[in-house]
């Protein structure tokens, strides 16, 4: 099973007595995604609230697999230390009055951990996803981001798929369904260093009154930019929140990465506000486009980034890209 539609609906019968006669299998997968394009707190009624909106990225994903069986006093899970997706499994199964059910949970996959890619979010909703295949069961999407926030604090809205939403990560709760998918974006991502980050270990930023009001504009730019599909504005709005996001959670070389981005035409600079990676964004079909993603991507070799990947974010496809030296 993957990512739900928005119009999936949750359904309150009884488990039917077949269930409870052998075990039952599910499978679920799940995207990472790729850090933010803008992130930060925004006025809804009178009230400011933590949210995001995310860059779907569809090279990396977390699978998973469930046996669960009424007779098994325990769900466990492996790897072991993957106790936030085995939580996301536990609750689901609360919330559909089969919390008495054991088995077993695994995952597998290849986002990388504390990267800002968001491995714990696609662990979280592939487990979920697995359990409600299992059950031959559905959740509409608010109700899985609400255990997923149950189950790991803040989460992202990857069971959206590529809806463009301005999302409260840490209630897991749409701000602002813009109703549009996310515009194709051309994307030269990297990591800016080799450390791995505890995403939820940096303590939630504290942002003055002047970036607050240059979220509430940066909202509104966002609004048109995604009605009229307008690339350059995207770009941006990305790169104001990244320069606001250098006040708590610095990207070595920003200014650096800035000339690149002009010097290659790139539309903007993009980066996970609580990871390790970044971005250089293009028009997917814009002029002379591959010439300049791989003048990008030399000028990013001599900083000695040289791990690069390519993809059109908005969309299922990518392109393999070779790394430059």
């Amino acid at each position: 099973m993957s990512p739900q539609g928005s119009h999936g609906t949750a359904q309150t019968e009884s488990v039917p007595s077949a269930l409870e006669q052998g075990p039952l299998l599910g499978t679920g997968t799940a995207p990472s995604h790729h850090g933010e394009l803008l992130q930060g707190v925004f006025d809804d009624g009178g009230r400011l609230r933590r949210g995001l909106v995310t860059l779907p990225c569809p090279l990396f994903a977390s699978n998973a697999t469930v046996r669960l069986d009424r007779w098994e006093t325990e769900l466990t899970v492996t790897p072991s230390w993957k106790t936030k997706a085995l939580r996301a499994a536990r609750t689901t199964l609360a919330e559909l009055g089969m919390g008495a059910y054991g088995g077993q949970l695994e995952l597998r996959g290849d986002v990388a951990v504390g990267r800002g890619l968001g491995s714990s979010t696609s662990d979280v909703t592939a487990a979920i996803l697995a359990v409600l295949d299992a059950v031959g069961r559905r959740l509409p999407p608010e109700r899985i981001a609400r255990i997923a926030v149950a189950a790991e604090a803040a989460t992202d809205p990857l069971i959206y798929a590529d809806r463009m939403l301005l999302f409260a990560h840490r209630e897991g709760a749409v701000i602002e369904d813009f109703h549009r998918p996310v515009p194709p974006l051309g994307v030269l991502g990297f990591s800016v260093t080799d450390e791995e980050i505890d995403t939820l270990a940096l303590p939630p930023a504290r942002y003055n009154a002047w970036e607050i009001e240059c979220f509430r504009a940066l909202r509104g730019l966002l609004r048109r930019a995604v009605a009229h599909a307008d690339h350059a504005e995207l770009g941006r709005i990305s790169t104001a929140s990244a320069r606001i996001n250098q006040r708590f959670l610095p990207v070595p070389r920003f200014d650096r990465l800035l000339e690149i981005a002009e010097e290659s035409g790139a539309l903007g600079v993009q980066v996970a506000h609580s990871g390790t990676v970044a971005a250089l964004l293009f028009a997917p079909h814009g002029p002379r486009v591959e010439e300049r993603t791989a003048l990008a991507a030399r000028r990013l070799a001599e900083l000695r980034i040289t791990d690069h990947w390519r993809y059109i974010a908005g969309s299922d496809s990518h392109v393999p890209f070779a790394h430059q030296s």
